[in-house]
């Protein structure tokens, strides 16, 4: 990450206090914040910080990931410690506890603008992240339908009408009951859009595992005659269905659509040919 720096060439308070985990993502500490920003009493700092939290609750944002507390031991003197609370703070949650400090201070203000810049950088990776994330997963599925029709195809599902029953199947298992026409819908896609070029990775990684999976479980289990074949596939969206709501994830249907998958390739490529 490029440090950011003052007009005189030094470090900013808040990259002084900067953390890294061994996994490389960058916080920072409630003590050290509440330091940098002026509040002697950290008690005070603790009623800007659980306004933080309510605005991040608000913006549908998981506390947790954002707020993770932790105890910690400091000398008291003589060689004696003591437990001491304390809280890991992510750039966002950096962000809306700025948003809510005491904006008399100076320090404040400059902070704004550090963690609204730093805020928006992050936000500018992830897009990145998950434009190729979604790229690489989308290249998986298209060859994995591929197998799948192929292991259909031998099970007795007949291409092109029994295929698109067999399909239906898997998404109904998936997506409560819905067909690849119902999700259509659901989405507000226009008939020309496909739907597979407009899912998230999230979404685009859980269709990715019901097509392995029920693959897997046609070759595996030897299963013969397209009425079975069907079944299995249901039975595959399902269970994957099942364990999505068991970890607490969103539901498929309920995803909300991305930008066309094809546009994100394009500019991808075009860039590469800039590059050379």
């Amino acid at each position: 990450m490029t440090q950011e720096l003052t007009p005189s060439g030094s470090k900013t308070p808040f990259e002084e206090i900067r953390k890294t985990t061994e996994s490389g993502f960058d916080y920072w500490t409630g003590r050290d914040l509440a330091q940098v920003l002026g509040y002697v009493d950290y008690r005070n700092f603790e009623i800007v910080l659980q306004k933080a939290k309510r605005a991040c609750f608000n913006s549908s944002m998981r506390v947790d990931d954002h707020f993770v507390e932790f105890n910690e031991m400091v000398s008291i003197g003589s060689s004696a410690h003591r437990v001491r609370k304390n809280i890991k703070l992510s750039r966002y949650a950096c962000y809306l506890i700025i948003q809510n400090a005491d904006p008399g201070k100076t320090i404040v203000a400059h902070g704004q603008t550090y963690f609204a810049i730093q805020t928006r950088k992050q936000e500018l990776a992830d897009e990145s992240i998950e434009k190729s994330r979604r790229l690489q997963l989308r290249d998986e599925l298209k060859i994995h339908n591929e197998r799948l029709a192929g292991v259909a195809k031998t099970a007795g599902v007949i291409q092109p009408v029994d295929y698109a029953i067999f399909q239906n199947h898997g998404y109904m298992g998936l997506y409560g009951g819905l067909t690849a026409q119902d999700i259509h819908q659901k989405k507000g896609l226009k008939k020309s859009q496909k739907i597979l070029d407009h899912m998230g990775s999230t979404e685009l990684a859980a269709n990715l595992f019901r097509a392995t999976q029920a693959e897997e479980k046609i070759k595996r289990e030897k299963i013969v005659g397209k009425q079975n074949a069907n079944a299995a596939h249901h039975e595959v969206g399902m269970k994957v269905r099942k364990t999505i709501q068991e970890i607490g994830g969103t539901m498929p249907e309920n995803l909300p659509i991305a930008e066309n998958i094809n546009k994100i390739g394009k500019k991808s490529a075009g860039r590469q040919i800039q590059k050379k």
